[in-house]
């Protein structure tokens, strides 16, 4: 079968099937059922500053993980984003026996999108049944919430108990226990303090029950503590047959690169969720989320696409807010992937959805870039060039992380130039001239001085850069790379831009420059992917970004020599990113029915069991990519959504949408929070 359309389409709908029988059936759940915990791929609850990855364990999690806060840890000779304490696990014992996978049955874990809430059902033999929901709460950027409800088949004892453990990298771990007891609450309080693996940072976690009784009726809190890795706090109590008993853990977690006294400052934040108590925590969650669900992509006539572009919006609204000066990294806050390292990943591909459609959280992202500007700057001037250069991979201080062996920290420049490019895409959207003056134009001009020296000036139309690395991975040290050349150029007129919207003379030298950098061609027109580019397999696209999302190809003729060049040399190894960007241009060129074949190569054999969250590639083992949750959205918002970032704003071309989709509803875009609907 020599078409490739056909041959993806196989290979795409067997791992489909195999999950889907897992999933819910409605567009806002995602259940799991039939759960192998030998083949688990845990989904993840976040505010954006704390990401609690599930377990296949009951009441427990596999890890905690802090927004912003890096050490040197385990993993070679680069930070890593922090797992902190895992202080929202749980034990129960019924009857004197410590409940385990191998004593319960109806087994079920689902998660509520549009509540942002984690629940999981199960029985205990014949004498118990179990739910347990837990969300890391929206409002409250650094505590977390669990509600328990207890339901007795038949007269029994039960013990729940509320655990703090460390994970083995955390060093010096103090554990505590008090008790505020007033006249109408007693909070018993649970906390662990411990240093990061090098001593730099200081990471606290604290936790407390919530009880619903009258004060002075509620259980008799047992602490123990068991060794300085792992202590718990526990009651006892006999419930009779049909009762349903019903309790709360709050639990917050800090690090001294958030405060400077954690330890205090995760108990007065655990005391603050435990006095504001179950429900107004509820509401308060909810109604957060509410709000960002304002913003919403909604398809008529496909619920597993549906359910498959919520998630993707769920875990960027997850992993990001607004307010902050953190940014996203390609796993997000699953886990240790990619080291929650920050790259292009961020700029290019999950910017322009939350852009889009949340651009107080795309504010924030940028606001990360500010902050590490000085860095930058350094960068460059280590390198020999003027501007700021920023890292291929970025953490804490904004200097280069890129683990030494990987050439793509020096080399992988387009990064820059994909930074000042979101700087002007969030201007075009915003028309926020204030941030504009004291944060994108400061950033724009940087990065446009480093283009400017960054060029070999060998005449007029071969102003090159070379020896580069491309969106291309798979070819190192090349000239002249067209994703490369095509920012550059973009970027250098985006300053040029800037800086007359703000009444400012540009530097001459940079439209000069733009002017100047080449895009090679092969002899029939198309685009060249470098000066030595010879047809080999691709990890990704990259020639075809000068189409989308710039501009520089824009022709539909050229658009179509390009695709009909590099569609077939797309490695079906490589990340999911590059179907998404050929589903965009096809559904930008009138051909939805084509768009729709690629659009599942973009999320559907990237899918892992038992949740379908994403894996970087197919067959991979390391969700959550959120990198390509931010192409998936790309391919519906610019390409069926025809969306467009102009000068003019949010703009939308005419589109088609595919005969599956009756019709296409974005709600919430842009500043306006404007609704576009499809048909």
């Amino acid at each position: 079968m020599k078409n490739p359309f056909f041959r993806w389409l196989l290979l795409l709908h067997a791992p489909f099937i195999i999950y889907h029988s897992s999933f819910g059936q409605d567009a806002w759940h995602i259940t799991a059922t039939n759960i192998d915990p030998a083949n688990y791929y845990g989904i993840t609850v976040a505010n954006g500053m704390v990401g609690i990855v599930s377990s296949p364990e009951p009441m427990r999690v596999k890890d905690v993980v802090l927004n912003g806060v890096y050490d040197y840890y385990q993993r070679g000779r680069v930070s890593n984003i922090l797992k902190t304490f895992n202080h929202v696990n749980m034990n129960l014992d019924v009857d004197g026996r410590r409940v385990n996978r191998s004593q319960i049955s109806n087994f079920t874990q689902s998660l509520d999108m549009q509540k942002a809430e984690f629940t999981t059902t199960f029985d205990v033999g014949d004498k118990l049944s179990v739910k347990h929901t837990m969300m890391s709460l929206r409002h409250l950027p650094y505590t977390a919430l669990t509600v328990v409800e207890l339901t007795a088949k038949k007269d029994v004892t039960v013990a729940p108990m509320s655990v703090i453990e460390a994970p083995d990298h955390l060093a010096d771990v103090r554990n505590y226990y008090a008790e505020i007891d007033r006249p109408h609450v007693l909070i018993p309080l649970l906390t662990s303090v411990g240093k990061s693996p090098s001593g730099k940072l200081t990471v606290a976690a604290s936790s407390a029950f919530v009880f619903e009784e009258p004060h002075g009726s509620e259980p008799n809190i047992i602490h123990e503590d068991w060794d300085y890795n792992m202590h718990l706090a526990k009651f006892t109590k006999k419930m009779k047959a049909g009762e349903t008993y019903r309790f709360s853990v709050v639990a917050s977690s800090v690090a001294s690169s958030q405060y400077n006294d954690p330890h205090n400052e995760a108990e007065r934040l655990t005391i603050f969720a435990a006095l504001e108590g179950r429900e107004r925590l509820l509401n308060h969650h909810e109604a957060a989320w509410a709000t960002l669900w304002q913003s919403d992509i909604i398809v008529d006539g496909d619920v597993n696409a549906q359910r498959a572009i919520r998630s993707a919006l769920y875990h960027l609204y997850s992993f990001a807010r607004a307010g902050t000066a953190y940014s996203l990294s390609p796993m997000g806050l699953s886990g240790l992937g990619y080291n929650g390292h920050v790259f292009w990943d961020t700029e290019l591909w999950m910017f322009p959805p939350l852009l889009m459609l949340q651009p107080d959280i795309a504010r924030s992202l940028l606001e990360y870039r500010y902050d590490r500007l000085d860095a930058a700057r350094q960068n460059a001037f280590s390198h020999g060039y003027k501007g700021a250069m920023f890292p291929w991979e970025s953490s804490a201080e904004g200097s280069e992380d890129t683990p030494v062996w990987a050439l793509t920290g020096p080399f992988q420049q387009h990064i820059t130039g994909c930074v000042g490019w979101a700087c002007w895409k969030y201007y075009q959207v915003t028309k926020d001239k204030d941030w504009l003056r004291t944060r994108g134009y400061p950033i724009l001009k940087e990065v446009a001085d480093f283009w400017s020296s960054r060029v070999e000036r060998n005449g007029p139309g071969h102003y090159d850069i070379n020896n580069v690395i491309g969106a291309n991975e798979w070819q190192e040290n090349i000239d002249n790379n067209a994703f490369t050349n095509g920012m550059a150029t973009t970027v250098l007129r985006y300053a040029a831009d800037a800086a007359r919207e703000l009444g400012l003379t540009p530097d001459p030298d940079w439209e000069q420059v733009a002017d100047n950098i080449p895009i090679l061609k092969f002899p029939d027109g198309t685009t060249r992917e470098n000066a030595t580019y010879d047809g080999v397999e691709i990890k990704q696209a990259d020639a075809n970004l000068l189409a989308y999302p710039l501009t520089i190809v824009n022709k539909p003729e050229d658009i179509r020599k390009d695709l009909a060049y590099y569609e077939p040399r797309l490695s079906k190894e490589g990340p999911a990113m590059g179907a998404a960007i050929l589903v965009a241009l096809y559904a930008r060129l009138g051909e939805p029915e084509k768009a729709a074949a690629l659009f599942a190569n973009s999320y559907k054999p990237n899918e892992v069991p038992p949740f379908g969250v994403l894996a970087e590639t197919a067959g991979g083992t390391n969700p959550y990519f959120a990198t390509g949750a931010g192409g998936m959205l790309q391919a519906v918002l610019a390409g069926f959504g025809g969306l467009d970032i102009t000068d003019e704003g949010i703009v939308q071309r005419k589109t088609v949408l595919p005969k599956s989709w009756k019709s296409l509803t974005i709600k919430g875009v842009g500043v306006e929070k404007k609704t576009i609907l499809v048909k």
